[in-house]
């Protein structure tokens, strides 16, 4: 059976051909290639980072990650538009929605029951618990990818940044994410138990 021109577009809205694009941030440890789908990772010191834009692909497609010692294949899937994180590093990557803010100036004393409060949510991020995309927290495995968020103008801080403000566009609050290596969040529990008092 044939199709005419028009059957073609309706057929097209009405299954995988679509508009929407899918950017992928890939974090990897060394350098990174990318060519189509495939993403070359050269293993070297340093943390780098780079995005890629994938525009009508379809709802879920592969990425083909080669490493130095072997490939490996990631899929991304989800409706419409959509800001992935893939991590290419051999290492945990741990994240949350941040708000950020210009800085104030001012100083902030933060309560010991505060400061336990962080403690354990923390401790619930690093062994994956109370992690969901609509408590808006990541746990992502190495060589895995995950969506963040449906808004391509998205911020992502990614692991071993040290940044803590982004200025405002206009009256809206930026949309943030911040990510730590799964090492970064264990060091940063230690150090908040370190300023804990205990109750004797």
């Amino acid at each position: 059976m044939k199709l005419t021109v028009i059957s073609l577009f309706l057929f097209c809205v009405l299954s995988a051909c679509s508009s929407s694009t899918k950017r992928v941030l890939v974090i990897a440890k060394g350098s990174i290639t990318m060519t189509a789908d495939t993403i070359t990772i050269k293993d070297g010191g340093g943390t780098s980072e780079m995005p890629k834009d994938f525009a009508n692909y379809p709802k879920t497609f592969h990425i083909i990650l080669k490493k130095d010692d072997g490939n490996v294949t990631v899929n991304i899937e989800g409706d419409g538009d959509g800001y992935y994180l893939l991590n290419a590093k051999n290492d945990t990557l741990i994240g949350s929605f941040q708000k950020y803010g210009v800085p104030t100036g001012s100083y902030t004393t933060i309560s010991q029951e505060a400061l336990k409060r962080d403690i354990d949510s923390l401790q619930l991020l690093v062994t994956n618990n109370n992690v969901s995309p609509a408590n808006r927290n990541y746990f992502i495995l190495p060589y895995q990818a995950a969506k963040i968020t449906n808004n391509l103008d998205a911020f992502m801080v990614t692991p071993y940044h040290r940044m803590t403000s982004i200025e405002k566009v206009g009256d809206k609050d930026p949309e943030v994410y911040r990510f730590w290596s799964i090492k970064e969040i264990r060091e940063t529990i230690e150090k908040l138990k370190a300023m804990t008092v205990s109750k004797d």
